[in-house]
């Protein structure tokens, strides 16, 4: 492990590019899937929907009902809520690969993980600090947001525990305290050494005792189509959360940049 003293602050700037009308409409009929069937969405109000502002990628009364959604999940989301596990007999000898956004180029040789928090020096964590702290397998259904899932067995650091051992995620610089809530940066970001990809993670979610950050699949190093050397697996969300070949590492109060929701998708996606 390294320190710093100047931060690397350049976030990532990929275009947010409009959301095709095919997926709009799609996206229109799951929000009001709850009140109506497609045929009965009014033209109208179609019409008036397509003619909205944007927020965060989608058009602005889409978004509102996503943070609505998210709204109702976060009530009953706490560290009790736990996904299910499976014996590691059980788990896919092959594991999915859910995506390559992020992860195109080689893995970087001289791979270190910059961690920031606002107002303390950077620190540059290697693979082998990483190793060195307690290690925690889960066998657990992943689930893709395209639909797909599989049992897989995954090893590496509880985040809590990676946190703990490095005073992050405070304003007092003390280890996180679930219960100290003011103390508490309220989101976690991450993104890839390229910024290819980029994901924003609610703290109690990071903090839940399953999430890892995973360095080993099927009990072998993970490799490079799963995000080797070091990936964020947080099973109580879908895969496009589950940032692979994590290059940065940093907290906020203010919601870090997300790659799908900025593409008209649900921040939370929480399961």
């Amino acid at each position: 492990m390294t320190s710093s003293t100047k931060p690397d602050t350049d976030e990532p700037q990929l275009p947010q590019k409009d959301v095709p009308e095919s997926a709009l409409r799609r996206k229109m009929l799951v929000s009001f899937g709850l009140f109506a069937v497609a045929s009965a969405v009014p033209f109208g109000v179609y019409n008036w929907i397509t003619r909205s502002p944007k927020e965060m990628g989608t058009l602005k009364p889409l978004r509102n009902v996503l943070n609505t959604n998210e709204a109702i999940a976060r009530t009953y989301f706490s560290n009790t809520h736990l996904v299910r596990t499976f014996p590691v007999e059980e788990a896919a000898k092959k594991a999915r690969i859910n995506s390559y956004e992020g992860i195109k180029t080689p893995v970087p040789e001289d791979w270190k993980m910059l961690i920031e928090t606002p107002g303390r020096p950077a620190l540059e964590v290697t693979i082998e600090d990483v190793k060195a702290l307690p290690k925690q397998e889960i066998v657990f259904e992943f689930k893709c947001i395209e639909g797909w899932s599989q049992v897989q067995h995954w090893g590496g650091v509880r985040l809590s525990d990676f946190m703990e051992h490095y005073k992050l995620g405070t304003r007092s610089g003390n280890g996180p305290n679930p219960d100290a809530t003011n103390d508490l940066f309220k989101y976690v970001g991450l993104e890839t050494p390229d910024k290819g990809y980029y994901v924003g993670v609610d703290m109690k979610s990071a903090l839940h005792p399953q999430t890892l950050l995973a360095y080993e699949l099927n009990g072998q190093p993970i490799t490079a189509p799963h995000g080797a050397p070091l990936r964020l697996l947080i099973p109580v969300k879908y895969g496009v959360k589950n940032l692979k070949r994590i290059g940065r590492l940093f907290f906020a109060d203010e919601r870090p940049r997300d790659f799908w929701a900025e593409r008209g998708y649900d921040y939370y996606v929480g399961l």
